[in-house]
């Protein structure tokens, strides 16, 4: 049995495309690495196993999720690792570049990578000298690396640059050793689409295109030229991960709001929020909420949307679980619950207010309207319907006036394309449909074939 099957746990949050690790030390304690605030799942195979957190070590600022790591010194009184150039607020061991921390056994060394954050660090796992692993955050990642631009415009070339000779860095290690990385399919972070969320050195030097590069400025060019958008919270949380996110007890709870309050709370400045199924949804909803399903991307698009300065307020369906939305608001630093609507549109329609509805049609009846796909660029360039308006649903609010009226609006399946919807509806356009379904769906419907690219089609 090899290290990684008798001592690394991979805990992955599909949600957000990222992976944490919890390494059993052998001796009944625990090294946690970029665990997020959500610590249920850490929590929960930490007692399976027997563990107490000892250390909790983030290889980077966070962008994308609130760190765990002083919930961990709360919890576990765990001794938290970071990178000393980070400047973080908060009592923990600061390391600098070959700094090394005596495990009980193990040994865990710094290794300064810079070029996702300025104060990056990769932690290279060690027994008796001999390399483990390396935990690369958002350094090398699965056939690619992390994105340079969370800083800013004018430094994400230079970060690329850094980013490029952090790679070269890694790449020196034992074609053998595990590459244990953070972010990984799903992540806004730059990982690209795939299954694998860990690989080894020697895997990467024969599969990462951007390790092909001949050269830096060819590196550059291609890391550069591959960012797409990222959510708008991600320009928040690494400050707030510096300061350190405040120790929460016990599960915070949804507060239960009548009609009456939800309104007052609304002409507040208040937001509501309806996170049932994009088909509920579109049965009857209160006018003017936001759709955003409950699913794992809840957090990101909860985070890209909305501010987190404003109370928000949650619309619930049958057997959906409060503390879930609690749990994934938090993760990102959203704390302004205000609450939810007890007995749902049903009360919201028996205090005597109107309910909206959103036509939600099959393929086959979606046909003779403007075709909005709302997917993320490269989603869109990979396959779209000939024709179609690309409008990601990221930028959505800013640009509603461009989306053709009664368009039929579109994602991969309805999720994304219900939460458009809405966008559109309350700037106005209220004649749109959504498509149930996706690109596939409607060009088989209607006879056509997918197009690839993103050149403008609709002439």
């Amino acid at each position: 049995m090899g290290f990684a099957d008798a001592h690394l746990i991979p805990l992955v949050d599909e949600g957000l495309g990222n992976s944490a690790y919890l390494v059993d030390l052998g001796d009944g304690r625990a090294l946690a690495v970029d665990a997020a605030r959500d610590l249920r799942t850490l929590h929960a195979a930490a007692e399976r196993h027997g563990l107490t957190v000892a250390y909790a070590a983030d290889t980077h600022l966070h962008a994308d999720f609130l760190s765990g790591a002083v919930q961990l010194g709360h919890d576990h009184g765990a001794t938290l690792l970071a990178s000393a150039a980070g400047h973080r607020a908060f009592a923990h061991r600061g390391l600098a570049d070959e700094d090394e921390v005596d495990l009980g056994g193990l040994t865990l060394r710094a290794l300064a990578t810079p070029g996702h954050t300025d104060e990056h660090l990769s932690f290279l796992l060690l027994d008796d000298g001999r390399e483990l692993g390396v935990f690369t955050g958002g350094s090398l990642i699965v056939d690619s690396a992390a994105r340079t631009d969370l800083l800013g415009p004018d430094r994400t070339e230079e970060l690329a640059r850094a980013q490029y000779r952090s790679l070269q860095r890694l790449t020196r290690l034992p074609d053998a050793t595990a590459v244990w990385p953070t972010h990984g399919a799903g992540s806004f972070c730059s990982a690209p689409p795939g299954s694998e969320r860990t690989t080894t050195i020697g895997a990467q030097k024969l599969t990462n295109p951007l390790l092909a590069a001949p050269d830096e400025d060819t590196f550059t060019a291609r890391l550069t030229g591959s960012l797409g958008s990222y959510p708008a919270y991600f320009d928040r949380l690494a400050e707030a991960n510096r300061r350190g996110p405040a120790v929460v007890t016990g599960t915070p709870l949804l507060t239960e709001l009548s009609a009456e309050r939800v309104r007052a709370l609304v002409a507040d400045r208040g937001h509501i929020v309806d996170v049932r199924p994009a088909a509920d949804y579109a049965a009857g909803h209160i006018p003017g909420s936001l759709s955003i399903p409950l699913r794992g991307q809840f957090a990101t698009w909860l985070g890209w949307l909305l501010p987190d300065t404003v109370p928000l307020v949650f619309v619930t369906g049958d057997g959906q679980d409060p503390s879930e939305i609690v749990r994934q608001a938090y993760k990102i630093g959203y704390e302004r619950l205000a609450g939810r609507l007890v007995g749902g549109t049903d009360a919201w329609a028996a205090a005597g207010h109107r309910l909206a509805t959103t036509a939600f049609v099959t393929a086959d009846r979606a046909g003779g309207r403007p075709y909005v796909d709302v997917r993320q660029e490269s989603e869109f360039a990979a396959g779209h319907v000939p024709g179609a308006f690309n409008i990601e649903l990221g930028g959505l609010a800013h640009v509603a006036a461009e989306a053709p009226e009664g368009a039929v609006v579109a994602c991969g399946h309805g999720e994304r394309a219900m939460t458009a919807a809405s966008l559109l509806e309350r700037a106005g356009r209220t004649h749109v449909a959504v498509l149930d379904g996706g690109p596939g769906d409607y060009a088989a419907a209607h006879g056509g074939k997918l197009v690839q690219g993103t050149e403008d089609t609709r002439s």
